[in-house]
């Protein structure tokens, strides 16, 4: 290149490839748990990298002076926003290879105007809000929740059957709130069972939705129809409460709803009321606010699995986000386009 950014090359067991000057930029706590020896090992073989400077701040000294050199940005959770003020003081950045999903909190309309090319590790993450939704699936149509306390309370033989009638996995009706790179994972993962698959998205047609192995309904139909509901779409102005207390009131007595997706998709009043009903049951990840008040009756009804915002990866599964950003960043090197890139007119309507 000639516009100022690092051409120094090497040869990695291939072709020749530049490597360029990277900053890494996101919460050094976070960095101290998704670059293990490993990956600092690959990044110092793909890069010109000070693998001890984590930028949280752009205006420190150390990280100025770094973010004046860098062509590329290596984030994650906790980076700082790159508005007009930080893009003025990085006159040599190109890219930016997010190691997580969303990349909305860091990128800002400046940068997209700037040309920055950007790669998300959204892809690696449904991985694992998938295979913890399909296991919600299941368990939520074999009635875990209710029979473990049931079983744990009488300590006997119990006609199961009689006691919740039709309970099991054959033949339920799925229903798929969304298309997104989660909910197309989960369609692909449930099309081996037994289940009937509704999907609705507004962005996808007819043939899509069968393509995926889904039948396409209205959304009031799904709610309506299915045994279990699972929430997949992106929290956006037009999803707030999406299901709404009109909307939840439509699902059928005994029906499982699970939300991985944001709290605020769901209208949490009116669910909490269906839940301590015992109308409905609810596998929730996911809630408004993040950590609910002590008193909130969703951390004891025996109708309720609630998780502190687990599904997503965590623990061994941040290897498998970092192992696709640095696949991005690897290609980057030889001058081969992203396989994950955001394309910023779609992020109207994604997470």
């Amino acid at each position: 290149m000639t516009d100022g950014t690092s051409t120094t090359t090497t040869r990695l067991g291939g072709p020749e490839r530049r490597r360029p000057r990277v900053l890494l930029a996101m919460d050094p706590a976070v960095a101290a748990r998704i670059l293990d020896d490993e990956a600092r090992t690959r990044l110092d073989a793909l890069a010109e990298v000070d693998l001890d400077l984590i930028a949280a701040d752009f205006a420190a000294p150390d990280a100025a002076a770094a973010l004046a050199e860098a062509e590329v940005l290596f984030t994650c959770w906790g980076s700082a926003p790159l508005d007009e003020a930080v893009l003025a003081r990085a006159p040599r950045l190109r890219a930016v290879v997010h190691a997580a999903g969303s990349v909305k909190h860091h990128l800002t309309d400046a940068a997209w105007a700037r040309g920055l090319i950007v790669s998300s590790g959204a892809a690696a993450n449904a991985l694992p809000v998938a295979e913890y939704t399909v296991a919600a699936v299941l368990f939520a149509n074999k009635r875990v929740l209710r029979i473990r306390d049931a079983y744990r309370a009488e300590r006997r033989l119990v006609d199961w059957d009689a006691r919740f009638p039709g309970f099991g996995n054959y033949r339920r009706t799925i229903g798929i709130v969304g298309a997104s790179r989660i909910g197309r994972r989960v369609l692909e993962l449930l099309r081996p069972f037994d289940f009937e698959l509704l999907l609705h998205d507004p962005y996808v047609t007819t043939d899509q939705a069968e393509a995926l192995g889904a039948r396409r309904v209205d959304l009031d139909e799904l709610m309506r129809r299915s045994d279990v509901v699972s929430v997949h779409a992106p929290e956006l102005e037009s999803t707030h409460h999406l299901l709404d207390r009109r909307r939840l009131a439509l699902m059928r007595d005994g029906a499982t709803l699970i939300n991985t997706a944001r709290g605020s998709l769901v209208d949490q009043e009116a669910l909490t009321e269906e839940l301590v009903a015992g109308r409905l049951d609810a596998v929730i990840d996911v809630t408004e606010p993040d950590v609910l008040p002590p008193a909130s009756p969703l951390y004891d009804l025996p109708n309720v699995l609630l998780t502190p915002h687990i599904a997503g990866s965590l623990g061994g599964e941040l290897r498998r986000m970092v192992a696709s950003a640095l696949d991005e960043l690897d290609r980057y090197t030889r001058g081969v386009p992203f396989a994950h890139e955001v394309e910023p007119a779609t992020l109207t309507r994604s997470a």
